[in-house]
């Protein structure tokens, strides 16, 4: 039963390693950062693929004047807006 455990193991360990090397990352998909200006001041968002906005996330804003909840949402429409 013990070298049946190792044989799985030793079959399974590379499948899972070349499945593994296959899925993408975020930074894999990233796009060159972008400014938006808001209300309360510029926000740079990371965006990723251009047919998701999932992903997409602010980088840096005034942090005295929004929430991180309120910059991601500015960056998630604008992700929307360059969908169209």
């Amino acid at each position: 039963m013990t070298k049946t455990l190792i044989t799985k193991a030793v079959v399974m360990l590379p499948v899972l390693a070349a499945l593994t090397a296959c899925i993408p990352s975020p930074e894999d998909l990233e796009t060159t950062p972008v400014q938006v200006n808001t209300p309360q001041g510029v926000v740079t968002c990371q965006l990723y693929r251009h047919d998701r906005v999932t992903w997409d996330r602010a980088i840096d804003f005034p942090a005295t004047k929004m929430s991180v909840k309120q910059a991601d949402a500015y960056c998630r429409q604008e992700g929307q807006r360059r969908l169209k």
